[in-house]
């Protein structure tokens, strides 16, 4: 009779292999799909993998578009090191950008370049106070992190949406839910000239590489992850697995 047991260690060899058994199972699939409906499967496997790395330009819009989700992939790491299931990062996402846009939207003609800073303060502490209402609900109440955040993704579109189609809508915006255009000093940096690129990449890149530091090489993230998966040998080594 065949038996599943788990390896004693991880395999070497799979902790490479694995990422990429998955990537080749996943383009199979695709092209198995891709045919089904009549479809070229070269050509649509061409728009999902060499599209956008084909040019200067599509490294670019890649780079855009991938830096706020490394953003949310770190916090969300955070989390899940200390086995909190917080699957409300949209939510927290965008209630960072509405608190982001709320101090964009105060600057004039007149403003400076130090608006640029109080624009990302503005967007991390909006994040981190949503997240701090299912962090508040769950250590007070003991209310579930994965309901809670999931909850609050569909009130911070609630609240995005009365926002734009109320009291920051455009008033020359030919009644589209928008708010009016930000003044150019609000702008991040660009990094480069003809491209959207701008400074928060270099900073995603820096947070990744702090984040690790923190999880693995200072006491605090290391009681952060035995907290979270052994909450009474946390208390035993003196670690606040509340905190």
């Amino acid at each position: 009779m065949l038996k599943l047991e788990a390896r004693p260690e991880a395999s070497r060899l799979f902790v490479f292999g694995s990422p990429l058994l998955a990537l080749a199972i996943t383009v199979l699939i695709g092209v198995l799909l891709f045919a089904a409906l009549g479809k070229d499967p070269v050509r649509g496997l061409q728009v999902f993998f060499w599209e956008p790395i084909k040019s200067p330009y599509a490294l670019g819009e890649l780079a855009v578009k991938a830096t706020p989700l490394l953003l949310i992939a770190l916090g969300l790491a955070v989390c899940f090191r200390s086995n909190v299931w917080n699957i409300g990062a949209e939510g927290q996402f965008v209630i960072g950008a509405v608190a982001a846009g709320g101090v964009a939207l105060l600057a004039d003609k007149a403003t400076g370049p130090w608006i640029v800073p109080a624009i990302l303060v503005a967007g991390v502490l909006g994040g981190m106070a949503w997240a701090g209402i299912t962090a508040l609900l769950r250590d007070r109440f003991n209310a579930n992190e994965i309901l809670v955040s999931l909850m609050l993704v569909y009130v911070a579109t609630l609240v995005l949406g009365y926002l734009v189609y109320g009291p920051w809508k455009d008033p020359m915006g030919f009644n589209f839910p928008q708010t009016k255009m930000f003044e150019p000093v609000t702008q991040m940096p660009k990094l480069f000239t003809g491209s959207r690129v701008t400074i928060g990449l270099p900073l995603a890149l820096l947070g990744a590489a702090l984040l690790w530091v923190f999880l693995f090489r200072m006491r605090a993230g290391f009681a952060l992850q035995v907290g979270g998966l052994a909450p009474a040998a946390a208390r035993y080594a003196g670690f606040s697995s509340r905190r």
